[in-house]
């Protein structure tokens, strides 16, 4: 049972903290820089899929027409997948301004509907991007600059999660965390994640397109594959607005990671360091420890129950074991006090939904189609 229990422990800490802090001193003696370069102009296609997004399209089509880019080298493609709201027929309205849409012969999911507009994209650089994601003036300026470095093959964007009234919303600290850990993995070597409501790769790596993974996810792999690797941008920003109803963000949290596990189970040859070195060590560290973290929340608290039994050390622990997820249950309440009490929410939430992904996984669910999330 201590064997259990210290282990378990350890995984969590690995998982959350002894990763970063390896990448950190690493990063300290080794270190890639980025060749950005803002002259390189390259012919884009910003894709943007879309499902019966009646309500949010104007605001995205106006944002698209914002975007500071070169008229001739921007091509701007609507993947509809299969929409039915008027979505469509909206879209076509701004034909004249550029815009094209690509509506597939079904409704196949997002990554299909993709798949579907890259097969008509012209750009050397896709970027793909959603409704509810506003980008920059000059954001597809800044996130293509990155392609002038002839070892990345595709770019991420960082998140700017906000609230209906325009502040950082619960989850900020976590997506900070999220933000620097890239941030470091770039300066080490590749990022192992996309965000997915905004991101770039060369067109060559989008060439395969599994239609039943997440394509941010899928686009990193291809990049190292590729031989390329992934970066993330912290000029290259995606603002998008918190979801209203919490049940449904944990529902999207459970639907993203369980689609995660099926790409790293597709993509699991990733893990031999003798054909990906450095990259297997992260893959292994950032994804798999990480979805491993709710079964050694499990572990430790069982055998802490076990070792309470005959060791007053362990009893102390326990106490303090009960206490963390007293604090998780009422974070939402003791919120109004102060946000650090949203930590401990937060951090059982989210491996909770790892968890829920699991078994959903192994049932064999993948979640290939999607409902937009109210904003």
């Amino acid at each position: 049972m201590l064997t259990v229990f210290w282990g378990s422990v350890l995984g969590i800490v690995y998982a959350y903290f002894g990763y970063p802090l390896v990448l950190y001193l690493l990063s300290r003696v080794k270190s890639r820089e980025v060749r950005k370069d803002a002259r390189y102009l390259p012919k884009v296609t910003l894709i943007t899929t879309v499902h019966n997004e009646m309500k949010r399209i104007g605001i995205k089509i106006n944002n698209s027409l914002e975007l500071d880019y070169p008229s001739d080298k921007l091509e701007l493609i609507f993947a509809s997948d299969f929409s039915n709201d008027g979505t469509d027929d909206e879209v076509l309205k701004y034909a004249d301004k550029g815009f094209r849409l690509v509506r597939p012969d079904k409704r196949g999911g997002k990554e299909y509907a993709q798949k579907c507009a890259i097969a008509e994209a012209t750009g050397d650089i896709i970027v793909f991007t959603d409704v509810a994601t506003m980008l920059e003036k000059d954001g597809i300026r800044k996130i293509v600059s990155n392609f002038a470095d002839p070892t990345v093959g595709s770019v991420s964007s960082e998140d700017r999660f906000i609230d209906n009234n325009g502040k950082v919303s619960g989850e900020g600290a976590y997506v900070r965390y999220e933000m620097w850990l890239r941030a470091l993995e770039t300066q080490v070597n590749s990022v192992v994640g996309l965000s997915g409501s905004f991101f770039a790769a060369k067109k060559e790596v989008c060439q395969d397109w599994p239609v039943n993974i997440p394509s941010d996810f899928n686009t990193l792999l291809n990049s190292i594959k590729k031989g390329f690797r992934g970066i993330s941008d912290p000029q290259s920003l995606g603002i998008y607005t918190n979801i209203k109803d919490e049940s449904k963000e944990f529902q999207r949290k459970v639907r993203t990671i369980t689609r995660g596990i099926s790409a790293f189970i597709v993509s699991i040859s990733l893990l031999n360091p003798v054909k990906y070195g450095f990259f297997s060590w992260q893959l292994f560290s950032h994804k798999l420890m990480r979805w491993l973290v709710p079964w050694f929340m499990l572990l430790a608290f069982s055998s802490n129950l076990l070792l309470a039994i005959r060791r007053r050390f362990f009893r102390v622990v326990l106490v303090l074991h009960v206490l963390f997820y007293i604090l998780a249950a009422a974070g939402p309440k003791l919120a109004k006090y102060s946000n650090l009490f949203k930590i401990p929410y937060f951090f059982v939430s989210a491996n909770r939904a790892i968890m829920v992904a699991w078994m959903k996984y192994i049932k064999g669910e993948r979640f290939v189609t999607w409902t937009p999330s109210e904003r």
